[in-house]
């Protein structure tokens, strides 16, 4: 998924912030996307711009499409990221420049790592089903594997942690209580969906080395003492051992976690970096054609890249 802002600011983030335990309740900001899906931008926002390695969080829907177009991302560009597509309600149909076309539906794990330079774009399919909800999320690459290949997963089986308590949980990414996705990741982190039954009241063990956010998707529920409606992100830090979980009606979120992230690192527009200077290159390959590929098969013209910012794009660490 793209980042449309026009006029992108670009986020200075990375840098060794550990913090200990906190509830930082973060609100989402509306964000026009493509032709007619409008996002809660969840992160990078105002308090926050990095949870581990995890950069960019949108939440959108449930959206009635039944009788709309629906997801219209044209082709665009990335670099240095990865893309996790995660669905609740819905299909996105997924075609880039190494030829993938793949259907991604609910509790599916479509994950597109970039590394040097891939083009992709994403679309409600026609005859698509009449709800859209769901979650895209970034996650930065590490130094050592950000000029890696690009490439596409996708994963329709994922293990399922089922304990006591009303609780269960998907493992979208990385490893939690002891199960492990099958993406491919390349630093610390967890990305899991999680089903908390009516009635849950439920304690999940995690990596006090990790630190973590809740994302609401549907339902109220209860994290560690905070009630969270549909579209806020709970920032809640590190030094857990466990995180407390509770439902009264039955509800939804996705957690999110890793290690610090300790590189400083430039994002602007649909580009994670190390300099401005490489941003800058980026969008000049874009722009002529070079080195991110052709998007096949996709009805309508590719995205133009955003003019850079009057300023220079310089990196920061992530504290303000």
């Amino acid at each position: 998924m793209s980042n449309l802002d026009l006029r992108p600011a670009p986020n200075l983030c990375g840098g060794n912030g550990r913090t200990g335990p906190v509830r930082d309740v973060q609100p989402g900001k509306q964000v026009a996307l493509g032709e007619s899906t409008v996002v809660r931008r969840l992160l990078p926002n105002l308090g926050r711009r990095m949870v581990g390695a995890w950069c960019f969080v949108d939440h959108y829907g449930p959206d009635d499409i039944a009788d709309e177009p629906g997801m219209q991302v044209p082709p665009h560009p990335h670099m240095g990221l990865q893309t996790v597509s995660w669905l609740h309600e819905g299909e996105v149909l997924h075609r880039d420049s190494l030829g993938s076309l793949q259907t991604v539906r609910p509790r599916e794990l479509g994950l597109m790592t970039s590394g040097q330079a891939i083009s992709h774009s994403e679309e409600s399919p026609h005859g698509h089903p009449p709800l859209l909800h769901g979650a895209q999320l970034w996650v930065a690459l590490p130094g050592e594997h950000r000029l890696t290949a690009p490439a596409f997963e996708h994963h329709a089986d994922l293990p399922v942690i089922t304990g006591g308590g009303g609780l269960s949980a998907t493992v979208i990414l990385g490893e939690l209580d002891g199960a492990t996705s099958p993406g491919t990741t390349h630093s610390p982190l967890v990305g899991a969906d999680l089903t908390l039954a009516a009635g849950t009241d439920a304690r999940l063990p995690v990596d006090p080395d990790f630190e973590y956010a809740a994302l609401a998707i549907s339902g109220e529920t209860e994290i560690d003492g905070v009630r969270l409606a549909p579209g806020a992100l709970l920032y809640l830090g590190c030094g857990r051992t466990e995180l407390p979980l509770r439902s009264e009606d039955a509800g939804s979120l996705m957690l999110l976690g890793g290690v610090p992230f300790e590189e400083e690192i430039v994002m602007w527009w649909n580009f994670v970096g190390r300099t401005g200077e490489e941003i800058a290159q980026a969008r000049a390959d874009w722009m002529t054609g070079n080195r991110f590929g052709e998007v096949h098969g996709y009805d309508g013209a590719r995205l133009r890249a955003p003019e850079l910012p009057p300023v220079p794009l310089k990196p920061r660490g992530r504290a303000r």
